[in-house]
């Protein structure tokens, strides 16, 4: 078992910035890939970031390629989401995830998938 807790979402102006940050705890962290995913109202689940189990491959949809930077430190058990030049498109309840692979998060494939419980980012126009 793995638990996730999303912290760091909060209202921004378009154009800003936030910083979401994913503490993981129980199984080694270290030995699974971890994703971001968001949801907007009316929207279905959609990816926006994963990066591998040891951190050098990141991967990032169309849409905040660019703006959105993944990163995890494997000491702190934590993985990170990185967002610039927020645009109110980026508004969503944005979840973090760990599988067994970054890919699986990437292709919505889940192998052993677990989630946190969201954190809402709302970027006011």
């Amino acid at each position: 078992q793995v638990q996730l807790v999303e912290s760091g979402g909060g209202l921004v102006q378009a154009g800003g910035s936030l910083r979401l940050s994913c503490a993981a705890s129980g199984r080694a962290f270290s030995s699974y890939g971890m994703g971001w995913l968001r949801q907007a109202p009316g929207k279905e689940r959609e990816f926006v970031a994963a990066i591998s189990v040891g951190g050098s491959s990141t991967y990032y949809s169309d849409s905040v390629k660019g703006r959105f930077t993944i990163s995890r430190d494997n000491a702190k058990n934590t993985v990170y989401l990185q967002m610039s030049s927020l645009k109110p498109e980026d508004t969503a309840v944005y979840y973090c995830a760990a599988d067994r692979t970054a890919g699986a998060i990437v292709a919505g494939r889940p192998i052993n998938r677990y989630w946190g419980q969201g954190t809402q980012v709302t970027v006011s126009s």
